[in-house]
């Protein structure tokens, strides 16, 4: 028998996203739709500890674009999650009221540990982690880069989590409070790099024995197509797409050395992510180094991870019929 249908709602820093999907009969996820607008929720957030009136706007906008969506696919339960920028927000029970308003289900502030598990188990349920005996041995590593904050999670191949942390590094508030010239200065760039660095050495996450480095998020994503040289963005090919530590490390030096204007020219970057792209790319740059494998881009990520908790874990909503 088919499963039933869900929603998930991914509430970031920059990003709305939505997954409608249902688990068929091999125990995978069948996709209805996924959805990606830029709310840029998170907007001001670092300096003001608010959202900004305009910012629940947009994002109040989004919500109301993709209700007919999740209804028009018949969904039946589903999750609203609210990671970084709501953690700092003030005002966040605002926006919430908004949301269950159009929504007519309680929208959920996650930690960053939940965060970081649902991140993980979204990454490998969409990326071939190989069988037998290496499949429940080997150290596989989950990098979600957002606009707030950067998960590293570390586990194994049969899913089992070991280490998390959720580091207040991401692409909006690096450029927010450090990358203020477009492009940014030598000076601000260092200063930034010396942060995220003071950030990873304290990290109590293992990064040396990695074997399977895996990047979720829309900064690793984007970097993959800047990598591929796709002049549009093809989910596809960004899929499961490799990069060494060298070409993560030139890949962000040129974004550093360019103007928002001058990244989106390169084609497969959308305009909001343009503005921040820079501040991401250092920061995925600064932890790929210290990981010895190759990153790996995945387009599963924490919306397949809300999902797979209410088909398996029983979380979620009723949503209205």
């Amino acid at each position: 028998m088919m499963a039933e249908t869900v929603a998930a709602l991914d509430c970031g820093t920059n990003t709305l996203r939505l997954l409608v999907a249902t688990a068929d009969e091999t125990g995978n996820l069948k996709e209805f739709c996924r959805e990606l607008r830029f709310a840029g929720l998170g907007q001001g957030v670092d300096q003001s500890g608010v959202f900004a009136d305009e910012a629940m706007a947009r994002g109040w906008a989004i919500v109301d674009e993709y209700v007919p969506m999740i209804r028009k696919f018949g969904a039946t339960k589903a999750r609203f999650v609210a990671t970084s920028a709501a953690r700092d927000a003030a005002n966040r029970d605002v926006f919430f009221d908004g949301v269950r308003e159009r929504l007519g289900i309680e929208p959920e502030l996650i930690s960053g540990d939940e965060e970081a598990a649902l991140s993980f188990s979204g990454a490998i349920s969409g990326i071939d982690l190989g069988e037998g005996s290496q499949a429940a041995t080997g150290a596989v590593l989950v990098m979600d880069s957002g606009g707030g904050s950067t998960e590293l999670v570390r586990g194994d191949r049969s899913g089992e989590m070991s280490q998390d942390i959720s580091l207040n590094i991401g692409s909006r508030r690096v450029r927010e409070r450090y990358l203020h010239d477009d492009p940014p200065t030598a000076e601000q760039i260092g200063q930034a790099r010396v942060e995220i660095n003071r950030m990873l050495d304290e990290c109590p996450v293992e990064l040396s024995d990695i074997e399977t480095f895996i990047g979720v998020a829309g900064t690793v994503t984007t970097m993959a197509a800047l990598h591929l040289g796709l002049k549009e963005y093809d989910r596809e090919q960004v899929h499961g797409c490799e990069m060494t530590t060298a070409d993560v490390e030139s890949l962000a030096d040129k974004l550093l050395g360019m103007s928002a204007e001058q990244i989106l020219a390169l084609g497969p970057v959308a305009p909001e992510r343009a503005k921040v792209l820079s501040g991401g790319a250092l920061v995925v740059a600064e932890v790929t180094k210290r990981v010895p494998v190759n990153l790996q881009a995945s387009e599963s990520d924490i919306l397949d991870g809300v999902v797979w908790s209410i088909l398996r874990d029983g979380k979620g909503h009723p949503l209205a019929d």
